[in-house]
């Protein structure tokens, strides 16, 4: 199933894309996407039912975060062998893990806010794991089945805030409208293999990332394990597992995001984002 939330922020309801490519109502099914409603057994309740039988939302409208109510939105740090080489770092032992706040996840083609201050505003394309029953202490074996499905998620960077600024990560990675995530969460059994899936990012219509989650240095079953084992993981929690090359920070000389760019953003399998990079007032 793809499922999404629809409306304007903060006001989103539950949806699904059809067959046909519609967007049918869950309101009846569902409250949002959000908790509960992402178990195993409440995501196979809202499979069963007939999608003809859902009341059609009228488009165009505006797409929300495919998900609500996330507690955490947790990243991993160079997790492609080929990003980090072009970033000059070492592949770590160990995943690297930092938290993006959650007031920072927006809709998938809203609007990004380039932050005061900022002259290093990046993009980087990553897959994105929902979680969908609590895990903790789970084995690698049996990681996939505590996952709901799978986004994109855009981990939005500001370099000099991330780097120059002391301290750690978050404060470059946080900021509002710095984690769009969706148009939809695919469940995961329409992925087959979450470490085979290609992955672009255009700037202004440039491809500029062009990977695949193959490349990964830990894969998504390994991460949900490993991170279990410092913290439990809930449903609605996001795991966002680290981005390709062609980063901005990468490029000689490196390249950055500015007032009026628009990126666009593809996973194969789990759609489109485009969003407009914008001046913070």
């Amino acid at each position: 199933m793809k499922l999404l939330r629809y409306g304007p922020p903060g006001n989103e309801l539950p949806g699904l894309l059809d067959a046909e490519g519609r967007i049918r109502s869950l309101s009846r099914l569902v409250t949002d996407l959000a908790g509960s409603a992402l178990l195993p057994d409440a995501l196979a309740r809202i499979a069963a039912v007939d999608q003809r039988s859902l009341p059609l939302v009228e488009q165009p409208v505006r797409l929300g975060p495919c998900v609500a109510g996330t507690g955490k939105f947790i990243c991993i740090g160079l997790n492609y062998s080929d990003h980090a080489a072009e970033t000059g770092a070492a592949v770590p032992p160990e995943p690297v893990i930092f938290m993006k706040a959650t007031s920072a996840i927006c809709g998938p083609n809203d609007d990004v806010l380039i932050p005061r201050g900022s002259s290093m505003t990046d993009w980087e394309i990553e897959l994105g794991v929902v979680i969908g029953k609590t895990a903790k202490h789970v084995n690698e074996a049996d990681a996939l089945e505590h996952v709901a499905g799978y986004c994109i998620s855009h981990d939005v960077s500001e370099r000099g805030f991330q780097l120059h600024r002391a301290g750690q990560w978050t404060k470059g990675k946080s900021c509002d409208t710095f984690g769009p995530i969706g148009p939809w969460l695919v469940t995961k059994e329409e992925i087959a293999d979450p470490q085979d899936l290609a992955m672009r990012l255009k700037v202004n219509g440039q491809l500029v990332q062009n990977g695949s989650t193959r490349t990964m240095v830990y894969g998504v079953a390994e991460l949900v394990s490993y991170l279990s084992r410092f913290m439990s993981l809930h449903p609605g929690d996001i795991i966002s597992t680290g981005t390709p090359p062609g980063v901005g920070m990468g490029m000689k000389p490196p390249a950055y995001l500015k007032n009026g760019d628009v990126v666009e953003l593809q996973i194969d399998g789990l759609g489109i984002q485009t969003q407009r990079f914008v001046a913070d007032a």
